[in-house]
């Protein structure tokens, strides 16, 4: 069973706006509780503990670090240790668990309760948002959880703003998702947050994950696999990097059907249903992840990275930055720059062209 070195209790998770990190990874616990998700229990351990390693050390548990039967599965997860892990950790993962409305255990409740007391950033996963219901951490915060789900969170804790409409909530210390595919995009926000946009989109890429989803879009995306489904999402991803690679023009929508040979009426319902967003809105998100990769891993000037992310003059290009981050493209440099700069990206206009 893995245990982490005996130290005293120091929460160095802050947001991203705040974060100056060190090299130390940061200690996170997933708590698997009756009839847990498999897929939901999987999702932080393959991403922050597999995919991640290094930025993060990541172990299981549960109530006396028994083992806990998976929800419908036909077989047992076997948690690394008890709710003491709870008292080494930075940030506790809750996974989706099918008998959500049934009371937690008195021991895993005060758990639960002692762990936000002391300030460890307290995150679920789908119907996890239960357990912190129960807890009382939820108390006054938006959250959300999985669409078929919300009404109960609603009704059984009416002290909580539920929203349906959303793929994850982050209040900072307390962050809730939807089910599956969201909690994917969760633990890769937590990634973004913690280290930056360049290791996020490390992850993100060695995740196969699809392209970056903010926590305000819909659950309700393509719930259905109509005919043809395969190919539309392959028209969209020949879009998506088109559009990246032509980010530093001032390209339209328009622009990106002509080159994909999509109508421009055809575009705009592709990307809805594949990302609930606009091609415009999309666009406008990965210039600035681009802008903030090139922050954090050259030291190219402000006016180069505003050109090749297509932000336009450096003056545009700090207030759409700030406005998206809350940070000056500077303060981002000093909190997030690697040190090691890796000269321009392999793009058209380039950083240091």
């Amino acid at each position: 069973m893995r245990k982490f070195p005996a130290t005293a209790f120091v929460n160095t998770v802050t947001p991203a706006h705040a974060r100056v990190h060190s090299q130390e990874p940061i200690k996170v616990a997933v708590l698997a509780l009756p009839d847990v998700l498999a897929l939901d229990f999987g999702i932080p351990l393959q991403i922050l503990g597999r995919i991640a390693a290094g930025l993060y050390e990541v172990a299981s548990c549960s109530a006396g670090g028994f083992p806990v039967a998976a929800a419908g599965g036909g077989f047992t997860v076997n948690p690394e240790r008890g709710l003491d892990l709870l008292e080494e950790v930075h940030t506790v993962i809750i996974p989706g668990y099918s008998t959500c409305r049934a009371p937690l255990a008195g021991d895993v409740l005060a758990a639960l309760q002692a762990a936000h007391k002391r300030g460890v950033r307290m995150v679920s996963i789908c119907t996890g948002a239960f357990a912190l219901a129960q807890a009382g951490i939820l108390d006054g915060l938006p959250a959300t959880t999985h669409w078929e789900s919300t009404a109960d969170l609603a009704r059984l804790f009416p002290r909580i703003s539920v929203d349906e409409n959303v793929l994850f909530v982050d209040n900072g210390h307390v962050l809730t998702s939807a089910g599956v595919a969201a909690g994917i995009d969760l633990c890769l926000h937590l990634v973004r947050s913690d280290w930056g946009a360049a290791a996020g989109n490390r992850t993100a890429k060695a995740t196969v994950a699809a392209p970056r989803r903010e926590g305000t879009q819909s659950q309700f995306v393509e719930h259905r696999v109509p005919h043809g489904s395969a190919s539309r999402s392959a028209e969209v991803a020949r879009a998506m990097e088109w559009a990246v690679q032509n980010m530093h023009h001032p390209i339209t929508a328009a622009d990106i059907a002509q080159a994909t040979a999509i109508s421009g009426r055809t575009l705009a319902r592709r990307f809805e249903a594949h990302g609930g967003i606009t091609p415009m809105k999309w666009l406008a998100l990965q210039r600035v992840e681009r802008a903030k990769e090139l922050l954090e891993t050259t030291t190219a000037p402000v006016e180069r990275i505003a050109a090749a992310s297509g932000l336009g003059s450096g003056a545009n290009f700090r207030q759409i930055f700030k406005k998206a981050t809350s940070l000056s493209p500077t303060q981002y440099r000093n909190a997030f720059f690697a040190g090691d700069e890796r000269g321009p990206l392999p793009i058209a206009g380039r950083v240091g062209a």
